[in-house]
């Protein structure tokens, strides 16, 4: 490690060190893409003022642009971002929330409960669906974290189709914000968070990254209690 890598390390971190930035970037954890008006309203600032912001973080490769005609989004640069994000977010010290209405912990209590980080399952949904798979064998972590052979075939059965490229590992550990432990990242943690939304096991809940839970979540060998209890609950 050289000085000058020191300072490129150190200026590149400044781009999370302002308010306005580190929650565009923690808005864009819902995996979707928004525009510059949407996160200028959800920061509170002016349209300019979010707009400058936007380029630096794309600049800085944190976030991608996309266009559509005359209409300008960005997103998170990809799967390697959000897990950058997800991490620093759990490792930083975090004051507990006092619910000023009931709407306020209804709303914490949903996003601990079932969310999307990026475009896997977090929260106590996501940390339930990698402790499953690992009692079942599904999943090993005698050498780090894999997919085993009945893992494949499980997948296989439900009928889940696993997109792999890019580099993408097929599995991987993600700490999550609110659970303190991993939850399953990676292309299997994606394709089955992407398949419980394409049957209406989870929808999302308008304003936010949380999830409804329905009962058909059985289908992927939770109990039914712990799935009695998750869906519930708004």
């Amino acid at each position: 490690m050289t000085t000058t890598e020191g300072q490129e390390l150190a200026a590149w971190a400044r781009m999370l060190a302002d308010g306005t930035r580190a929650t565009v970037c923690l808005a864009l954890l819902d995996g979707r893409a928004w525009t510059a008006t949407e996160l200028a309203e959800l920061a509170g600032v002016s349209r300019p003022t979010i707009s400058e912001h936007l380029n630096l973080l794309v600049e800085g490769g944190l976030l991608s642009e996309v266009r559509q005609g005359r209409h300008r989004y960005v997103e998170l640069a990809g799967p390697e971002t959000a897990q950058l994000l997800e991490g620093l977010s759990a490792l930083a010290p975090r004051r507990t929330e006092i619910a000023t209405s009931l709407k306020s912990a209804s709303r914490r209590d949903a996003f601990a409960r079932a969310r999307t980080c990026y475009d896997h399952l977090a929260g106590r949904l996501g940390i339930a669906v990698i402790d499953t798979m690992t009692e079942r064998g599904l999943l090993d972590w005698s050498d780090g974290l894999a997919l085993t052979p009945d893992g494949t075939r499980w997948l296989e059965e439900l009928g889940i189709a696993v997109k792999t490229g890019r580099g993408r590992p097929l599995v991987r550990p993600c700490l999550d914000v609110t659970e303190r432990r991993p939850h399953l990242a990676g292309a299997v943690g994606s394709a089955l968070c992407r398949h419980a939304l394409d049957q209406g096991w989870v929808r999302r809940i308008p304003g936010g990254r949380a999830l409804k839970v329905t009962g058909s979540l059985t289908e992927l060998g939770l109990s039914v209690g712990l799935v009695r209890e998750l869906a519930s609950r708004v």
